[in-house]
């Protein structure tokens, strides 16, 4: 059986939320926030969980959320701050989906594993996942990693 943990990451692994005026910046088409965000987790022990996680089959999904009504070339900025924030701290993704905001994130692996457990801070989001089952990210989600090590 395929097995995918999906991860968003904007408030679930990135400090978005806490970057001084990143709605702001946001509204103004600045990728400051994405790139300055701070991680949530200590990264070097998210990436050993997670690379023993991927030893027992799971793959290592992000899909994200870019920002709300932006325009096309701030859409291909964001995503390509977002994978250098994922590079920058070693978060070892298999795959990675920038979405427009809003879109169902369902839909970007909904045929590539049999089995997803997505990790969001977003309840609608969770609410709506219908691909296996959901973690609250807005709780400390690393003891959860370690049970699927």
């Amino acid at each position: 059986m395929k097995k995918m943990l999906v991860f968003d990451m904007d408030g679930t692994i990135a400090n978005l939320y806490g970057v001084k005026n990143w709605l702001n910046d946001l509204r103004n088409e600045k990728v400051d926030p994405y790139v300055n965000a701070e991680p949530l987790y200590n990264m070097e022990e998210m990436a050993n969980v997670l690379n023993s996680v991927k030893k027992n089959g799971w793959k290592v999904v992000v899909t994200t959320w870019l920002a709300k009504d932006a325009t096309k070339d701030y859409d291909k900025a964001v995503a390509k701050a977002k994978k250098e924030w994922l590079i920058k701290h070693n978060f070892p993704v298999d795959e990675i989906h920038c979405l427009k905001y809003g879109r169902t994130k369902a839909n970007a692996t909904r045929k590539k594993a049999e089995f997803q457990i997505l990790i969001d801070d977003n309840k609608k989001v969770r609410d709506g996942w219908t691909l296996g089952t959901t973690v609250n990210a807005e709780h400390d989600i690393m003891k959860f990693l370690k049970s699927l090590a």
